[in-house]
């Protein structure tokens, strides 16, 4: 019995991006939504401090490896067939 498997490939997962400082983020827009302080000059002062710190001291994310799973897929193929 043989098995022919023409170019056979597999779809890569979507990994969950993560998202550096998003709840500082998030407090300082609601609170330039909410007091109309754009500049950050009021009351939006310390909501755009927390940002600023945040985003100085958290370390950039690493970068994630390439999956192999098409190049042993493309090696079994060619055993298979």
């Amino acid at each position: 019995m043989t098995i022919h498997i023409k170019n056979l490939k597999a779809r890569p997962r979507k990994a969950a991006q993560t998202v550096m400082c998003a709840p500082q983020l998030t407090t300082m827009l609601a609170c330039w939504a909410a007091e109309k302080d754009m500049m950050s000059v009021g009351k939006c002062q310390a909501a755009a401090n927390d940002l600023f710190q945040c985003m100085r001291t958290t370390p950039m994310p690493k970068k994630m490896h390439k999956p192999t799973i098409n190049y042993h897929l493309a090696r079994l193929g060619k055993s298979i067939q």
